[in-house]
């Protein structure tokens, strides 16, 4: 026995959001589908695995898109940054201990920020990260 009118065709699933209009926020346009999503996506998520590889093969395999590419640098600046400062911070601790807390401090917060912009990617948004935990190397 059914109520009502049957499901429409896209029943259940929630529409893109609309195009960001050009020169919305300094983006010309947002995802042109649900791969673009998934794609500025995994260059965030796919940092907790292969740290600054995945933003880097988004850059690179997928940056045609300018909603995944500016995803993709933005991960990609995150991650070198955050490389860098392991990479500055063991060294400088081993000449004074205390400042390996710097590299993990800074790892929890670019964690914290990672989660933030792959949820605003997933949306379909641009967020920026703050220039402190995404250094602006990559555009």
């Amino acid at each position: 026995m059914a109520y009502g009118p049957p499901p429409s065709p896209g029943y259940g699933h929630q529409p893109l959001p609309p195009a960001a209009a050009p020169g919305h926020r300094g983006h010309p346009q947002g995802p042109s589908g649900h791969d673009d999503m998934t794609w500025a996506l995994m260059a965030y998520v796919g940092q907790f695995v292969v740290s600054v590889i995945a933003p880097l093969v988004v850059y690179v395999g997928r940056g045609r898109s300018p909603f995944v590419r500016w995803h993709a640098a933005q991960g990609l600046n995150m991650g070198v940054a955050a490389v860098a400062v392991w990479v500055v911070g063991a060294l400088l601790s081993l000449l004074v201990e205390v400042l390996i807390w710097v590299p993990l401090v800074f790892s929890l917060v670019t964690f914290v920020f990672l989660v933030y912009a792959a949820r605003a990617a997933n949306r379909g948004e641009f967020r920026r990260v703050p220039s402190i935990i995404a250094w602006p190397l990559f555009k």
